[in-house]
């Protein structure tokens, strides 16, 4: 699931001359039609998603975070799976008050306030801004004002917590899994609209793919970039707002739960909050390098990112800090250094690894990496209409160390979150095992599209650049 949401840390690793970026349908974007492989997949994850985020909360609410005592108790006849569901919290008014609230909240951020960020921050990019060109052609423009929603939505939580008091810090956590089941209802909601606005009223007709089996259109979705007016685009909207401003208001929710319960914050659950910190901001300090992502780029809209921005996201990647509130750990001086140098080591590298790729992609190549003028590989490629394009595929800086460094990066980045949980339990892990298949996955999957798209020219990419993730070994 790769939103679970894709734009993690996704970009195409082909390096586009600058007005000559196209790619064609054949090539970019979803499959026109459908194997049972992927039909199987689908079925799969729809029917399993939604049930493997309410395990994983349960379990934490129920079980003290253990994922084997449920089984347990159920096979040995301890417990019945009605006593289970029985003892979960259920929809409350005030759950569904909070969400309502909370969405409305960042939609009016999202179309009614101007960024104004970007007039006083040095290097900052935002306002408006376009998009890549789609399959059909269009060159969509976008409002990036998603730092701005982050910096005034964390300035009022402050100044609630430490000035007004409307409400607990500890809010979130408190409503948990109330809130779990308004999620699950706007990402349903969202999923269906998309698909039912496809067929009546699309944004673009000439951005929309028909397989014709309804599973795989609800999930992978059928607008490209579907819209309500001029600037609320889904894709935009969901993939950053609510899930991604609401990651570190529930990672301090839950310090603030832990200092409540314990008197202290440990400095665990403030390495988790720092560490995802950092993440969070680069994604919206970046959002305009965003719009040339795989989210933006090839997904359309469907289950897949709707459900997945708003379940799957802030549920399962924030399970760290939902495990040190069952399990406060106190780290030693010399394993809180180790991580948090671990985890700022592979920010460093996901981040240099897709600067030095947005610098050779802007300059043309004419600029240096590490010092030095970077080698490339030039390739072409023809679209469905029969024109020819040319690229160019970095050979230098990171991009010659492996054909997705910035993965590396990202994973380093999640191994250390889970860290910082030692190693009682295995659900806080949860997040580098699945980013570990999510991101081979995408390896195998983007380079099986480039193949295709670039022929021996890839070949010879490859042979340059032998290995995938880890020099030496793949």
């Amino acid at each position: 699931m790769a939103a679970f949401p894709e734009g993690k840390s996704e970009e195409r690793k082909h390096m586009s001359i600058p007005n000559g970026s196209g790619a064609s349908q054949g090539q970019w974007g979803r499959a026109w039609e459908v194997d049972w492989f992927s039909l199987a997949s689908v079925l799969f994850l729809l029917t399993f998603s939604p049930l493997i985020v309410y395990y994983f909360i349960m379990s934490c609410d129920q079980y003290h975070c253990s994922l084997m005592d449920p089984i347990v108790d159920v096979l040995m006849g301890n417990s019945h799976l009605s006593d289970i569901w029985n003892k979960t919290p259920f929809l409350s008014w005030k759950a569904a008050n909070i969400y309502i609230c909370w969405v409305t909240f960042q939609v009016m951020l999202y179309i009614l306030v101007p960024d104004f960020c970007h007039k006083f921050l040095p290097g900052y990019v935002g306002g408006i801004q376009e998009g890549a060109v789609t399959p059909a052609g269009t060159v969509n423009k976008y409002e990036i004002n998603g730092l701005q929603a982050w910096i005034i939505t964390h300035a009022l939580w402050f100044v609630n917590a430490y000035y007004f008091h409307w409400f607990s810090p500890t809010i979130i956590f408190d409503n948990w899994i109330p809130l779990l089941w308004c999620a699950n209802i706007l990402g349903y909601a969202v999923s269906t609209f998309a698909m039912i606005k496809s067929y009546l009223f699309p944004s673009n007709p000439n951005d929309c793919k028909f397989t014709g089996n309804l599973f795989y259109d609800y999930m992978m979705g059928i607008e490209f970039n579907p819209r309500i007016g001029k600037w609320f685009d889904f894709k935009l909207f969901f993939n950053g707002r609510p899930g991604i401003v609401a990651w570190t208001l529930i990672n301090f929710s839950y310090a603030a739960k832990q200092q409540e319960l314990y008197g202290q914050v440990t400095n665990s659950m403030i390495l988790v909050n720092v560490l995802q910190g950092i993440y969070v901001l680069d994604f919206f300090w970046n959002e305009a390098w965003y719009l040339k992502t795989i989210d933006i780029c090839h997904d359309h809209f469907g289950w897949y990112l709707g459900w997945g921005d708003c379940v799957w996201l802030p549920y399962l990647y924030t399970l760290q800090g939902l495990y040190l509130v069952y399990h406060p750990v106190q780290l030693s001086t010399a394993n809180a250094v180790g991580i948090l140098l671990l985890g700022l080591v592979g920010y460093y590298i996901f981040r240099m690894t897709n600067h030095q790729k947005d610098l050779f992609r802007r300059t043309d190549g004419n600029c240096k990496i590490w010092g030095k003028k970077p080698q490339y590989i030039e390739c072409s490629y023809t679209s469905v209409d029969g024109t020819k394009y040319y690229s160019k595929l970095m050979i230098s800086g990171f991009w010659g160390v492996a054909r997705h460094f910035n993965y590396t990066g990202d994973l380093m980045g999640s191994l250390a979150y889970c860290l910082t949980c030692g190693f009682e339990h295995i659900l806080p892990y949860f997040y580098i095992i699945y980013m570990t298949i999510l991101l081979t996955h995408r390896c195998i999957r983007d380079e099986h599209r480039c193949s295709s798209k670039y022929g021996n020219d890839w070949k010879r990419y490859t042979t340059a650049v032998p290995y995938r993730l880890i020099p030496g070994v793949f």
